[in-house]
């Protein structure tokens, strides 16, 4: 059997997920039933700061906070939202958004180029303190 690569493993969410660029993203920042999910670890929240009113769900976590049989569940997962999912680079939220939508969260995207898109694009950027 051969084994995938990270390659093959973004190729084929790739090919399965709605991406969005970060231009579109701005745009949809602040919009009703918009969800920005912020997949980075706590160290990048604090190094670069997130996009304003995001959620943070690092990546290690977000099976456990979308099935609503998990003691880490997070209510935000069972609305109708659209969620908007976000790393540095794209990498973890196309891997993630793919994840989110084989376990039935149906309005999922992620933000190609991620957060560094985001501020090259212009994108707001909240501190963490």
């Amino acid at each position: 059997m051969k084994h995938k690569t990270l390659k093959d493993l973004l190729n084929e969410a790739n090919s399965s997920i709605q991406t969005i660029d970060s231009e579109k993203a701005v745009e949809l920042l602040g919009k009703d039933n918009f969800v920005f999910i912020d997949l980075r670890d706590k160290l990048e929240l604090k190094k670069t700061g997130k996009i304003p009113g995001s959620i943070s769900c690092p990546r290690g976590m977000l099976e456990f906070f979308i099935d609503n049989k998990s003691p880490y569940h997070k209510e935000i997962f069972s609305q109708n939202k659209n969620f908007i999912f976000y790393c540095a680079s794209g990498l973890r939220s196309a891997l993630g958004t793919q994840t989110a939508k084989n376990m039935g969260v149906d309005k999922v995207a992620h933000i190609s180029g991620g957060f560094t898109s985001w501020i090259k694009n212009g994108g707001e950027v909240e501190k963490i303190e």
